[in-house]
């Protein structure tokens, strides 16, 4: 079946209503192994309910319209893989609270047949009780095999520069060998990231890290070294997910500061420095 691009670029995506709780905001930071120093105080206000803080990077798992793509009766195949995402945040995200989410696609690029097609979608979430707008989550998905239909094939934005002298930061960070049996508890339960068959039947030797959780750690070093562990000045990530990563593997977070624009990139030291996420920018308040 070929993908119906007039279906699929005005597709209604399902709007989602959330209750989140403080337990499910320290969830998604143990999820990315904040608290693995249980003494660190800095990392411990996102991980104990004394004045507990929201990691910026929860954006990207609230309110989240699982599987819409492949649901949405469109022609696409369902083989998709995460191209880029990224998000803004207008407020403070709180711990806790009921929000909505209200999603459109942005974008639909067909990049040939024998190739696949990139769909953008944008998905703005709301604090249900004030009706304030809290961030802006943007997500471009690569669907495989499903090119050639005739759709548009352009424009795409280019990617972010990565600054070309040394970066002024490295943070090595250990990945918990138990980090994608956490993280899935924040809503992605896709069998690929827990059932060893699943993940070998996709052609991975055992499964994968979520992307998502791979950004966050991201965020996590830019937290740590560009905003001393205050939440509210990272206020903005974008990047694009190179390779996948496996649990209990280490990750690299080189990032390059340049006023409030840090650029970032991540590697994975044990495998020859594999390139897992590339074109990395984060906004930062002074």
């Amino acid at each position: 079946m070929a993908v119906n691009y007039e279906k699929l670029a005005n597709y209604p995506i399902p709007e989602v209503e959330q209750t989140w709780t403080s337990r499910d905001t320290m969830l998604y930071a143990l999820g990315l192994g904040f608290g693995a120093d249980p003494v660190d105080t800095d990392q411990l206000k996102f991980v104990y309910e004394k004045n507990l803080h929201a990691v910026p990077s929860m954006a990207v798992v609230l309110c989240t319209p699982h599987a819409w793509l492949k649901n949405s009766g469109t022609g696409v195949s369902g083989k998709q893989v995460a191209a880029q995402h990224g998000f803004t945040i207008h407020k403070t995200l709180p711990v806790a609270g009921t929000f909505v989410g209200k999603g459109r696609v942005t974008a639909v690029v067909d990049k040939g047949a024998g190739r696949g097609v990139l769909v953008s979608s944008e998905r703005k979430v709301y604090e249900k009780a004030t009706g304030d707008l809290l961030f802006t989550h943007a997500a471009t998905s690569y669907c495989l095999g499903d090119g050639g239909f005739g759709g548009p094939t352009g424009p795409v934005a280019s990617p972010h520069p990565i600054p070309a002298r040394v970066a002024d930061i490295v943070c090595d960070l250990e990945i918990l060998p138990q980090a994608a049996l956490i993280y899935r508890l924040s809503g992605d339960r896709n069998p690929l990231h827990a059932d060893p068959d699943a993940a070998k039947a996709t052609g991975f030797a055992r499964p994968i890290l979520h992307g998502l959780c791979t950004m966050g750690m991201a965020g996590h070093a830019i937290l740590k070294h560009c905003c001393g562990y205050d939440p509210t000045r990272l206020k903005s990530m974008d990047a694009r997910f190179s390779s996948p990563v496996y649990p209990g593997e280490s990750l690299r977070v080189e990032i390059w500061r340049d006023d409030a624009v840090v650029s970032f990139r991540s590697t994975i030291p044990a495998r020859d420095n594999k390139l897992v996420l590339n074109n990395g920018r984060a906004g930062i308040c002074p």
